[in-house]
């Protein structure tokens, strides 16, 4: 938890105009400064003012997330025959690993040193029954910023006895600058041809996954924001936008990157593309955002991730780690952009 003392704030520069600054508390992004095709720079993530400012934030700006991101049904989940209780702090279900979860965290920070790429290590250690999750987890997650532009983040994660792990990254994009505006214009598509529907308190339905076809959550191919999210249909009702897990296309190969998603920014230029590890993609608009410091839909987050209520779900890709053997995830926002000549075609 933090401890009230100054938040250390690490800085990592490709070189070629992409700067990215992490915190040690909560291994917050708090900036990703990105150029747009005519080389004019601007943070594409949301985030607080002051670095101190997100000891109180409640929206998870830029953290990183566990023991498990998103929904645990009603706090509770049996795991080997033994019941398990979690903090219940979102309409009656746990949330991101409970109050003091992963974002709340001073994490252990070093430097990697590398030739080709600015990395900086991150370390914590959870002890068993922190959150009322079983055994001591030991995580990692390396941030490296490639001399592209592109920005992995990659995750090890090791326990002592078995327990659910679901770990993303909850960063709010938008790609025209932190300052000022929504994401309702920029197009999104995500590589999916289902996704989980959601009851009113944001636990996916009994069932299997619902096609997208023929819905507002038909992403395959870029589609304005604010256009789909005024389309009528009784789950955007029910979330405010969206909040909804896609299940992502099959990778080409066990453990294998995939793309997830496009994110452009018509204004600007800017276009980033998410590719990752993970089968489940939460996509969400920033719905509860109550302008403190930013507005509704101010910024989309897209989280890769198992799906949501996994340690109920059998039926959905298993979420149990147990020791011996380690979690491994990888996640990269790329941005094809920079590849193209400052004026000339993205």
């Amino acid at each position: 938890m933090p401890d009230g003392t100054p938040v250390d704030r690490w800085t990592l520069d490709a070189g070629t105009g992409v700067r990215a600054e992490v915190l040690d508390l909560g291994g917050i992004l708090h900036r990703l400064e990105v150029p747009d095709p005519e080389g004019r720079s601007a943070s594409v993530v949301l985030g607080r003012a002051d670095p101190a400012g997100y000891a109180a934030d409640t929206a998870y700006l830029g953290a990183l997330i566990g023991r498990y991101a998103n929904r645990i049904a009603h706090g509770g989940f049996r795991l080997d025959g033994r019941a398990h209780r979690v903090p219940a702090t979102d309409r009656g279900h746990a949330l991101h690993g409970g109050p003091g979860g992963f974002h709340r965290h001073r994490w252990q920070a070093a430097a990697v040193p590398g030739p080709d790429a600015a990395a900086l290590r991150l370390d914590l250690d959870s002890p068993d029954g922190e959150m009322g999750f079983p055994g001591r987890l030991r995580v990692t997650v390396v941030y490296t910023l490639e001399r592209s532009g592109t920005l992995r983040l990659e995750w090890t994660a090791r326990t002592d006895r078995p327990t659910p792990v679901n770990l993303t990254h909850h960063a709010y994009f938008r790609l025209s600058g932190r300052d000022g505006g929504s994401v309702l214009d920029h197009r999104l598509a995500v590589d999916a041809d289902a996704y989980l529907p959601v009851d009113p308190t944001a636990v996916p339905l009994p069932g299997p996954p619902a096609p997208t076809a023929g819905t507002p959550f038909d992403l395959r191919e870029p589609q304005p924001i604010g256009d789909r999210l005024a389309l009528p249909h009784p789950q955007l009702d029910t979330a405010g936008g969206y909040d909804h897990c896609w299940v992502l296309d099959p990778p080409p190969a066990p453990g294998a990157l995939r793309r997830a998603a496009r994110l452009e920014d018509p204004a600007t230029g800017r276009r980033m593309e998410v590719w990752t590890t993970e089968p489940g993609l939460q996509v969400y608009t920033g719905n509860g955002l109550d302008g403190d410091p930013h507005p509704r839909h101010a910024g989309v987050c897209l989280e890769t991730q198992h799906f949501p209520d996994s340690p109920n779900r059998p039926d959905y890709p298993d979420t149990v780690l147990r020791p011996g053997a380690v979690r491994r995830s990888t996640t990269e926002f790329r941005f094809p952009h920079l590849a193209a000549p400052p004026g000339g075609p993205a």
